[in-house]
């Protein structure tokens, strides 16, 4: 079903359930807030157009329910939004704001693509130990909202949220339309992913332990 949303061009990839801060500072994008709050609080956060702010009709992306605003005294606003269902742009529609406007429809996995129990073990298994590394290496708090196992599709978004990579490979997860794909390609990351944060953690301990009373090998000896 078809229908009519405005759209917010960013270089960032939401994920449905995921919750993101966003700092509003555009005028184009003030109006966009204010027209939230006013009536529907949804928006599609889509990926910005190569040449241009507006990407390519099949684009797909995210919509983007507001979940909290903090207006500023110089009109920009701190806002929180929440990742909905998925969205591909359709086509742009003629609008008199001036942000743009689209007809999106839904963009959903198929039916047939469930993972089998040994690669959702796998992954749990690999997101345990991951998890707790990357929130330590960003110094944000502990999760502790449940994981949703009843829901597979829910439950790999929840992991790919999670993961440090590159943006070109989240909006690839975003895109597939196949949990089992998803989820199968989460499990060739994660190993790679873990070791990148487990280095990070390492430099940053050993860093964090020089100069506060810790003397290294061959300092006195002048080497």
């Amino acid at each position: 079903m078809t229908q009519r949303l405005p759209l917010f061009p960013l270089g960032v990839v939401l994920f449905p359930g995921a919750l993101l801060p966003l700092h509003i500072f555009e005028p184009r994008y003030r109006r966009l807030l204010a027209d939230c709050i006013e009536g529907d609080p949804r928006f599609g956060l889509v990926p910005v157009g190569v040449l241009h702010d507006a990407p390519p009709p099949g684009t797909v992306g995210c919509i983007a329910e507001l979940r909290g605003a903090q207006q500023l005294p110089d009109g920009r606003s701190n806002i929180v939004v929440q990742g909905g269902s998925r969205l591909m742009v359709q086509r742009y529609l003629e609008d008199s704001a001036p942000y743009l406007v689209a007809a999106i429809e839904p963009f959903n996995d198929r039916d047939d693509s469930t993972p089998n129990s040994t690669q959702l073990d796998q992954l749990l298994e690999r997101y345990h130990h991951y998890a707790p590394l990357i929130r330590e290496l960003r110094e944000a708090d502990p999760d502790s909202t449940p994981l949703p196992t009843d829901d597979v599709e829910a439950l790999s978004f929840r992991v790919a949220e999670t993961l440090d990579c590159e943006i070109a490979e989240r909006q690839r997860l975003l895109e597939m339309r196949s949990t089992r794909e998803r989820v199968e390609r989460m499990l060739e990351l994660l190993p790679g992913l873990t070791v990148q944060v487990e280095e990070g953690l390492h430099t940053r301990r050993r860093a964090s332990g020089n100069g506060k009373g810790h003397l290294r090998p061959g300092l006195l000896e002048g080497t």
